[in-house]
């Protein structure tokens, strides 16, 4: 070990009881400041929000799949959203299509994901104790949570939820009279996002501070994990993006309360002019949109870096092109914030500046492209082993590439005149952005779970969740893209009365169905989850035999989480199968903190020199002990 590595560990030797905080239960798991702690209140709180927000998606697929069955065994559920006559009203379905969108995106792939899988990692995976400010990130989930309870409030607003769509586009939002759902509904939703918001700008600063400057010895940048890299990429995407999104809604809170007229002009309603005069609602589609499209990929770089450690780990194998991953998260993070008016080609732009935007936006495949193929490389040949993670981490990749193909035509701005707004725009970011990421997330549950509880997940459960889940994203996504080429518009409350589409009314009731299979299946994994925590059989040290300093620590590690010295780095995150591994008494992986010096073997030509710099280093360090003249 080299002196450099132990004046670290000098500096650094505390007993495990210096880390440990030894609190009351409040202050140990409610308004704790142990990142992993922070991580499980993350994840528990996507999992009620991803309930709420799918059985939002199974009520108005019930109402396109069955336009025309007596839904009065609702009413116990819905009240008086229940018309005389059995039906769904019509505000509540728009109300339950915009929260849905609103949660799933926000407050499950969003938080769910990122606040999760960041704040147990990041310190785990580059050696630090805990996050740069444990109270930032103890201050970033309750507010989190405040805005969770304000979003939840909103769901029993006595003029109904939110109802403009998750977009919240103005003048339908921004006018309280325009309809039931943009009054007090929407303004709840609006005083939620700016909390949601916050919440999300303290994390992000706190997983970048924390990249930056606490990684310890050895741990440089080309040391880090993808999963790392991932999270550290999405926390820039969002510092950058989140206070975008903060201005619009603020603007639309006054246009709303306070008379101006930032995205209003000329409106009637009733026969009624109103007072405002000079604004533009193309602004507010601007804002959302420089928030929307990077959003994308907040919510999905996290799912690929998981997918990136899970695939190299039960492939055995390096994950192929490191520096090209790397290189391909950058181009996106930087190509998503110039690509934002593609989602605007029907807004009336300048048909020069939407070839500009179809230009980039084509571009943008390029990286995905990359990824996709690094992963398919490391599969190929590879000593599979097909663990619940692993398979939907196989799942992502499967639907980020026929989701990410779908892109490609609607990001030509010729189809997409034609396509937008239409189930084929559905289909499609389900599929890349909405399904994707979920099984990204699912494959980190299930890979990081020993970790986070101690305990292991039942696999047999496990693989019957994934291929419930993967079939059914399958059954339900797929035919939208048939019914959106026939020009099956969004958001509509029923089709019945259009003769053009009544030949797909069975299709609607398939696509239904298999959402109905496809939510329930989810119950398996909420069961899973919950009974392993207590009946799930102990977990080992390193069930997965990976490489990455988490599997470190303690099966259970406390507050400091490791109980002694930080470890140190010697190699990447991905020695896998290296030949002559097994004359250094290693099997099919190295530890990142094993010295090159102890795998002469195995060292590349690079690492042989460094191993020999090592031993000088050591040398010398012996020497100015017994001659500190030296």
């Amino acid at each position: 070990m080299s002196s450099v590595a132990l004046d670290v560990e000098n500096k650094d030797v505390h007993s495990h009881d210096d880390h440990e905080h030894h609190g009351n239960f409040i202050t140990n798991y409610v308004f704790s400041f142990d990142h992993k702690v922070i991580a499980k209140q993350y994840l528990i709180s996507g999992i009620f929000w991803a309930i709420i927000g799918g059985g939002l998606s199974l009520l108005f697929r019930i109402q396109l799949g069955f336009p025309e069955a007596n839904l009065e065994w609702l009413r116990p559920l819905l009240g008086d959203w229940i018309t005389e006559s059995g039906k769904m009203d019509t505000t509540f379905y728009l109300a339950a299509v915009t929260m849905h969108g609103t949660i799933m995106v926000f407050f499950v792939l969003t938080a769910g994901l990122s606040g999760t899988f960041s704040n147990f990692l990041i310190p785990l995976q580059i050696g630090a104790r805990d996050m740069a400010s444990g109270f930032m990130n103890m201050l970033s989930y309750w507010l989190f949570f405040v805005a969770s309870v304000i979003m939840f409030i909103s769901l029993f607003a006595s003029t109904g939820p939110a109802s403009g769509g998750w977009v919240i586009y103005p003048p339908l939002s921004a006018l309280p009279q325009a309809v039931s759902g943009s009054g007090i509904g929407m303004t709840l939703w609006l005083v939620s996002m700016v909390f949601f918001i916050a919440s999300s700008l303290l994390g992000s600063i706190n997983y970048i501070s924390t990249v930056i400057n606490l990684r310890t010895a050895g741990m440089s940048f080309a040391k880090m994990p993808l999963t790392i890299w991932s999270f550290f990429i999405t926390a820039i995407i969002g510092t950058l993006s989140f206070p975008v999104l903060f201005a619009a809604a603020l603007l639309l809170v006054f246009d709303r309360s306070f008379g101006t007229s930032f995205y209003l002009s000329d409106i009637y309603i009733q026969g009624e002019l109103l007072e405002h005069s000079g604004g533009s609602p193309i602004l507010f589609q601007h804002l959302f949109w420089f928030l929307g499209h990077p959003e994308v990929y907040i919510v999905l770089l996290p799912a690929l870096g998981l997918t990136s450690e899970v695939i190299s780990t039960n492939s055995r194998k390096p994950i192929f092109g490191y520096r090209a991953m790397i290189g391909s998260m950058l181009g996106i993070a930087f190509l998503s914030f110039i690509v934002w008016a593609h989602h605007m080609f029907v807004s009336g732009m300048n048909p020069f500046l939407g070839t500009i935007f179809m230009f980039l936006t084509l571009i943008i495949a390029v990286p995905s492209a990359v990824k996709a193929f690094n992963y398919i490389t490391t599969l190929f040949r590879g000593n599979i082993i097909f663990t619940p993670a692993m398979l939907f981490s196989i799942g992502l990749v499967s639907l980020f590439i026929s989701g990410g193909v779908t892109g490609i035509i609607l990001g030509n701005s010729a189809l997409d005149i034609q396509l937008h707004d239409t189930y084929f725009v559905v289909a499609h970011f389900h599929l890349v952005m909405g399904s994707a990421a979920f099984f990204g997330m699912m494959a980190g549950v299930y890979h990081w779970y020993p970790k986070m509880f101690g305990r292991m997940m039942n696999s047999a459960m496990g693989y019957v969740h994934f291929w419930l889940t993967f079939i059914g994203a399958y059954m339900v996504f797929f035919p939208m893209h048939y019914i959106g080429i026939a020009g099956f518009p969004r958001r509509y409350y029923s089709f019945t009365n259009f003769d053009a589409f009544s030949t797909f009314t069975d299709l609607n009731t398939f696509i239904s169905i298999a959402a109905i299979l496809t939510v329930t299946a989810q119950f398996i994994f909420v069961f899973n989850f919950f009974w392993s925590m207590f009946r799930g059989r102990l977990a080992p040290l390193n069930p997965w035999n990976a490489t990455t300093l988490e599997w470190t620590t303690p099966r259970k590690p406390g507050h400091g989480n490791w109980p002694g010295a930080l470890p140190v780095v010697y190699r990447w995150p991905y020695d896998y199968s290296k030949p002559g591994a097994e004359k250094d008494g290693f099997t099919d992986f190295i530890p990142q903190n094993v010295p090159l010096s102890s795998t002469m073997s195995s060292n590349t030509p690079e690492e042989k020199v460094l191993a020999e710099l090592d031993e000088k280093f050591d040398q010398l360090g012996e020497e100015r002990e017994k001659n500190p003249f030296i």
